[in-house]
């Protein structure tokens, strides 16, 4: 292999190490998923939403969506309640529990990524998409909409209900 391939390879590698790395750093101290955090932080912002929202807020299916409140509430970090007028509307709330595991984790590796790329100049940052996008394709990952995250592995977790979409 030439020096070019050499280096874009332990590029990539740092990347997926620092996902990783991310993510065990957040799995040691919470005990949570960068997508169960996520949604943790969407209950804390916005208070009780619906699974559709949380869905469209992460960018996943609903199902994936509903699987993760599935996780969350088995750990007492959020509570499902019914509508009131409409009995078929569910409503996702986090617990106290939830919101002091949202406030003790890590910032997750996306989030020093957005903020580290938006002190770079706008020319700088149109070209390092391009270039993850290109990076991507060379990859044969051109049929994945995966959702805005960085996380290795199935988004819902290995008991993800069935029917949920699975993101790698």
């Amino acid at each position: 292999m030439n020096d070019r391939v050499d280096s874009s390879l332990r590029a990539l590698r740092r990347i997926l190490s620092a996902a990783e790395t991310g993510a065990r750093n957040l799995s040691r101290a919470t005990g949570m998923t960068g997508p169960q955090l996520m949604v943790l932080r969407i209950l804390r912002d916005d208070g009780e939403v619906t699974p559709k929202t949380i869905a469209q807020s992460v960018g996943i299916a609903q199902g994936t969506a509903t699987a993760l409140v599935d996780k969350l509430e088995q750990r007492g970090f959020a509570v499902r309640r019914r509508g009131k007028t409409d009995r078929r509307q569910v409503w996702v709330k986090a617990t106290e529990d939830g919101l002091r595991a949202v406030e003790a984790a890590p910032d997750p590796l996306q989030t020093r990524f957005a903020e580290r790329l938006a002190r770079i100049e706008p020319w700088e940052q149109a070209m390092l998409v391009a270039a993850l996008e290109r990076v991507a394709l060379l990859m044969g990952a051109e049929d994945d909409n995966p959702a805005p995250m960085l996380h290795m592995g199935d988004i819902a977790g290995p008991a993800a209900a069935p029917g949920t979409e699975e993101i790698d």
